[in-house]
């Protein structure tokens, strides 16, 4: 019966290759290619289930490939199921069979119709992955991919600006999101002394064990855990995203921020309950914020003009309810209240377009005056100045550029007075300098090799903060992003059982990906002289092919699960000392702000509207 787990991971893998293959101008083929394989999907877990059931409904938890294995440290594959997995897993490949069924005859003619249907099956591998995940490195898996194909489905009309802008928004708010999820494993690996799997996770013997020793390393963990969830659910104070997602098509919104992707916080929190649920002060701190999300979606809903923005705050009114149910150790009515939300919401972004030629036409014919409600009986003060904050929705924008964004792309402007030329020849000296300082690491006085690692990280942390502001040179951004990546390994090295091996395994997809996006660049700019980062140039619109490898180079070098550098990464903070939280949050941010950066030299070299124009202009008939 474990066989047929396997299966349920194969099928999306099998459907997504496919769709890859399939012609563009062949619709049809890749509207059934993807309604093909998640209807297979469905079926075997319909028969999964009957016999998952016959068998008495116990946990299964499947050690599936071991990666790579050194002293303490071991990176594997691992699926688990459980009643919690059965129930995304049914909702997840039920809705996608709508979807998918309806964005064949809605999508038609659409000049991205092939690229929706591989993105689409893409989000569903990534889905399946992180539903099936047994530990949080395979979880990681998915949880990676459900941040790139949510992108790519948001830019869809990647002609547009705005599309392309909420696009890179939205990915900024995930990747906070990959910083609890990092930092999360990173305690773990120094708790349990190995990549502990949720399996054991359940088992409230060893939990008790390890966390009555090391109390605050199990609450920091479990909230790590807790940003994590609230970033990829919207959760206050990350709410405003979720409006700004549904700039993608229809669809996509259904799908991905109506039903699926949206509710994958709270399998987060339900999937590591167990961990944290003695734990008071997380309780409370979940409890605390699913009500201010509740509150501020609710008043915030009621004063939309925008049909899908109306639905995105309705849904997280839900959401933040369903965080009190998991805080309140009430696992089946959350889960009963998911897949609620989930039906609905989607069945109301469907009809949506539908609903609002209703209304327009309702507006001429039947006026209906609007009836007292409940803010009527207030304090007028009281409800203009709700009214005005939920119009404004609650600033959650402005407060996250003032005390986030601004910050770093202050930090990142300090360096412009560098330019490019002096800026390369002095992070190669210091550089050089630190791999002279490790040969010599056994002549220098322990405070000092303590200390060094968080200074070279910090280092590199700085390049790549300039590279994420950085508007002129492409070049130079692109190779600061990759630099970075060597800052690290450097700071690491000065660790023990960090060896040549892992550094192989950390900077063999840097290496590739640095030197394919650099002349996937330099031929771009053979074809169109001016390539830079000051507007978006929108080069995908003659240039696809160029475009898409482009993307790949920056998924390969932003650690995506591709390439060898994701286990890297993971193997990094293996090695990252339980009291070196300064050099662990330095390595964190660089990496976080590493992919960012990377999405903002695609976007702005590839997406947006095209800088050139090839139509002519129609001559008015005098």
């Amino acid at each position: 019966m474990e066989n047929i787990i396997q299966i349920l991971v194969l099928l999306p893998i099998i459907g997504f290759i496919l769709s890859l293959i399939i012609p563009k101008k062949q619709e049809r083929q890749l509207a059934w290619n993807t309604i093909l394989f998640i209807s297979l999907h469905f079926i075997t877990l319909c028969i999964f289930t009957f016999l998952w059931f016959q068998d008495g409904g116990k946990v299964i938890n499947m050690k599936e490939l071991t990666i790579f294995k050194s002293i303490g440290y071991e990176f594997y594959v691992d699926f688990y199921f459980d009643k919690i997995a059965l129930t995304y897993l049914f909702l997840g490949a039920f809705i996608s069979l709508l979807i998918a069924q309806y964005s064949r005859f809605y999508m038609h003619r659409e000049t991205g119709y092939k690229r929706f249907f591989n993105t689409f099956m893409f989000f569903y591998l990534g889905y399946s992955i992180v539903v099936c995940a047994g530990n949080l490195e395979t979880l990681f898996i998915g949880w990676e991919i459900l941040g790139i194909s949510s992108f790519l489905l948001i830019a869809f009309y990647r002609d547009r600006y705005l599309p392309v802008k909420n696009a890179v928004k939205v990915f900024s708010i995930y990747r906070i999101g990959d910083v609890g999820i990092l930092l999360a494993m990173w305690l773990s690996h120094h708790l349990w002394h190995e990549n502990i799997s949720f399996m054991k996770l359940n088992n409230y013997e060893i939990v008790h064990e390890h966390l009555s020793q090391h109390s605050w390393v199990g609450v920091t963990i479990s909230l790590m855990l807790l940003l994590s969830a609230m970033a990829k659910s919207a959760i206050f104070p990350f709410s405003s995203w979720l409006p700004r997602a549904m700039e993608g098509p229809t669809p996509s919104s259904a799908v991905f921020y109506g039903s699926l992707s949206v509710h994958i916080g709270a399998f987060l929190l339900l999937r590591t309950y167990h961990f944290w649920e003695h734990q008071t002060t997380m309780q409370l701190v979940v409890i605390v914020f699913g009500l201010i999300t509740s509150v501020i979606s609710t008043l915030t809903a009621r004063v939309q003009s925008n049909i899908k923005s109306q639905i995105a705050y309705s849904s997280l009114a839900q959401i933040g309810l369903i965080f009190i149910e998991i805080a309140l150790g009430l696992e089946e009515l959350a889960l009963v209240h998911i897949a609620g939300n989930a039906f609905l919401r989607t069945y109301q972004l469907l009809i949506s377009p539908s609903t609002v030629t209703y209304k327009i036409r309702e507006q001429f014919f039947n006026f209906i005056p609007r009836k007292k409600t409940l803010e009527d009986s207030w304090p007028k003060k009281i409800e203009y100045s709700l009214y005005i904050m939920s119009l404004k929705e609650w600033n959650l924008d402005n407060l996250q550029y003032k005390y986030l964004w601004n910050p770093v792309k202050n930090i990142g402007k300090k360096f412009n007075f560098l330019g490019s030329p002096v800026l390369m020849i002095l992070a190669i000296v210091i550089f050089i300098s630190g791999v002279i300082l490790h040969f010599f690491e056994d002549k220098l006085p322990p405070n000092v090799i303590h200390n060094i690692p968080f200074i070279f990280a910090l280092i590199g942390l700085l390049f790549v903060l300039k590279s994420f502001t950085e508007r002129r040179n492409v070049f130079l951004s692109w190779w600061l992003v990759v630099f970075n990546h060597f800052w690290i390994a450097l700071a690491i090295s000065f660790n023990e059982h960090y060896t040549y091996t892992h550094n192989i395994w950390y900077l063999s997809g840097v290496v590739v990906g640095g030197i394919s996006g650099y002349f996937i660049l330099k031929k771009l700019q053979s074809k169109e002289r001016k390539v830079a980062l000051d507007q978006f140039y929108g080069y995908s619109y003659v240039h696809q092919k160029l475009g898409m490898a482009f993307l790949i180079a920056c998924l390969i070098l932003a650690g995506f699960p591709i390439s060898p550098t994701f286990i890297g990464e993971d193997l990094v903070f293996s090695h990252i000392h339980e009291d070196q939280i300064f050099l662990a949050i330095a390595v964190s941010l660089s990496l976080i702000i590493d992919g960012l950066a990377l999405i903002r030299i695609y976007s702005r070299v590839f997406l947006g509207p095209f800088i050139k124009t090839y139509d002519g202009i129609v001559k008015r008939n005098l």
